[in-house]
C-alpha cells in the first residue's frame, strides 16, 4: 500500500488480554485502520496524549482502571473521539455504569460476531463524519453570511446557492438517518433466527397502508419507522423466549413479553425525531375490543398508525409462525385478519391491508432485477438488497458508485453465489434549459 492510501481512521484497542488485542488488530488491520493497543487504561491515556485517534475500544474488566473510569476520562479530555465498550452479558452494571460515565455510543457484547463489530465501527464512524461535515457546513454558513451583508449586490443570487447546498446536506442527513434506522433494525433481527426481515416486512406493509388511506408523507414515514422498530423493547428477552410462539407461552413468559411495547417507548424517547413513532410502537398491540395492552385501549382512542401496525404486524407474524405453532400461507393469515374485523381489529385498516394486497398482487414490478457484471455508476436501487440470511447491505434509494460496485462483486465472489441487484427504471429526462 503506498503512503497516498494510508488509512483515514486510527483506532485505540484497550484490554489488559493480549489475545483480545491481538484478535482485535487481526480483524482491523485488513479494512484499511491504523490500530493502536494498550494493556490498561493508564497506558490508554498515555497514548491519547500523543496520538490522535478516531474511536476507541475499551474492554470492561481490567485491573487499576477499569474500562468505566478508562472512558470517563478519555471523554474527559478528548471529547470528539468516539467510544465503544467490550462486556460481557454479566457486566450489564458495569455497562450502565460505563455507559453513564464514558457516553459510550454503543457497547459490544462478548464473544463477538466480526462482522458485527466491523459495520458497528463503520457505523459509528461514519456518523463521527457527519458530525464534523455538519459542524463544517454550519462553520460555512456563518462565514458566507458575514461576507453576504458586504456584498449587497449579489445578495439574492449567494443565498439561492447557500440554500441550494443545505438542502443537498439536510436531503444528505436524512437518507443517512433513514440507513441507520433500517441498518439498527437489521441488526436487531440478526439474534431472532425466523423472525429475519420481519420487522422491514411490516414497515413496509404498514407504510403502504398508510399511503392508500391518505397519510402525509411525514406521518406515512413515522409508520414505516415505528414498523422498523416496533420490536426494539425484545432486546432484553431470552433468545428461547423469542422463538416460542405466543401460543405455547406460560402467563409468566406473556407478561415478559408484553412488557415490550413500552421498553421500546422508552427506547427512543430521548430521539426526537423517533418519538412519534415511539408512541405507536407502545400501542401497536392495543386491539380494537379493548382486549390488548399495555394501556388497554380501544376503538379509536388508538392511534391509527398503531392499528396499522397491529395488522401488519399480525398479519406477518401468522406466517411466520411466532404466533400460531403452525406457519399460516398469505390468503390463511389474510382470512384470519378479516375474522377479526371489528373484534381484534381496526375495521379501516383491515380493508386497508385487503385493497394493499390487491394492488401488489397486480402491480408491474418496480424497477429490473441485474447482475453486478451489468451495473453502472449513477443506478439507483429500487429497495433494500438482502442476503438470504436477511443481512442488509444497502437500503433502498441508494445511488451505486465505482466503489460500491467493485465491493458488490468482490462480495459476489467471495461468497461464492450471485447477487440479484434490483434496479429503479430509468427515467425519462428532457434536456436542460
Amino acid at each position: 500500500m503506498s503512503e497516498a492510501a494510508a488509512p483515514a481512521f486510527t483506532l485505540l484497542c484497550v484490554d489488559d488480554e493480549a489475545n483480545i488485542l491481538s484478535a482485535l488488530r487481526r480483524l482491523f488491520r485488513p479494512h484499511g485502520y491504523t490500530v493502536l493497543t494498550a494493556g490498561g487504561g493508564e497506558e490508554g491515556l498515555e497514548i491519547l496524549a500523543r496520538e490522535p485517534v478516531d474511536l476507541i475500544i475499551s474492554d470492561m474488566r481490567m485491573p487499576v482502571m477499569d474500562g468505566a473510569r478508562f472512558l470517563g476520562e478519555a471523554r474527559k479530555r478528548h471529547p470528539d473521539t468516539v467510544r465503544l465498550l467490550l462486556t460481557g452479558y454479566a457486566d450489564m452494571e458495569s455497562t450502565i455504569e460505563a455507559i453513564n460515565a464514558g457516553q459510550i455510543s454503543r457497547y459490544i457484547s462478548k464473544p463477538w460476531n466480526d462482522q458485527d463489530v466491523l459495520l458497528t465501527v463503520r457505523e459509528a464512524l461514519e456518523r463521527k463524519q457527519l458530525e464534523k461535515e455538519k459542524a463544517r457546513l454550519e462553520a460555512l454558513t456563518r462565514s458566507q453570511n458575514d461576507e453576504l451583508k458586504s456584498l449587497n449586490a449579489s445578495l439574492e443570487q449567494k443565498v439561492e446557492a447557500r440554500t441550494a447546498e443545505l438542502r443537498i446536506a439536510h436531503d444528505k442527513l436524512k437518507q443517512n438517518f433513514l440507513t441507520s434506522i433500517r441498518v439498527f433494525s437489521n441488526l436487531i433481527e440478526l439474534r431472532e433466527g425466523a423472525m429475519s426481515g420481519h420487522s422491514r416486512r411490516v414497515a413496509d406493509l404498514a407504510r403502504k397502508m398508510a399511503i392508500h388511506l391518505g397519510f402525509n408523507a411525514t406521518d406515512a414515514q413515522d409508520v414505516m419507522l415505528a414498523g422498523l422498530l416496533h420490536d426494539v423493547g425484545k432486546i432484553g428477552l431470552r433468545d428461547e423466549l423469542l422463538s416460542k410462539p405466543v401460543s405455547h407461552m406460560t402467563g409468566d413468559e406473556l407478561g415478559q413479553l408484553r412488557r415490550h411495547p413500552v421498553a421500546g417507548q422508552s427506547a427512543l424517547m430521548a430521539l426526537e425525531n423517533l418519538r412519534k413513532a415511539g408512541t405507536l410502537i407502545r400501542a401497536h398491540h392495543e386491539r380494537w375490543d379493548g382486549q390488548g395492552y399495555p394501556d388497554g385501549l380501544s376503538g379509536l382512542a388508538i392511534p391509527i398508525g398503531a392499528r396499522l401496525l397491529a395488522v401488519a404486524n399480525d398479519f406477518d407474524g401468522l406466517q411466520i409462525g411466532t404466533l400460531t405453532p403452525r406457519k399460516l400461507r398469505q390468503e390463511e393469515a389474510l382470512a384470519f385478519i378479516q375474522q377479526n374485523r371489528g373484534k381484534r381489529y381496526c375495521p379501516q385498516s383491515v380493508d386497508a391491508l385487503a385493497a394493499v394486497l390487491g394492488s401488489t398482487e397486480s402491480a408491474p414490478a418496480v424497477g429490473n432485477i441485474v447482475s453486478t457484471a451489468a451495473l453502472k455508476p449513477g443506478m439507483v436501487l429500487a429497495r433494500d438488497l438482502v442476503t438470504p440470511e436477511g443481512v442488509m447491505l444497502l437500503a433502498a434509494d441508494f445511488v451505486l458508485d465505482d466503489g460500491l460496485i467493485r465491493q458488490l462483486r468482490e462480495l459476489e465472489a467471495s461468497e461464492g453465489r450471485r447477487l440479484a441487484i434490483p434496479i429503479r427504471a430509468e427515467r425519462k429526462t428532457t434536456a436542460s434549459m
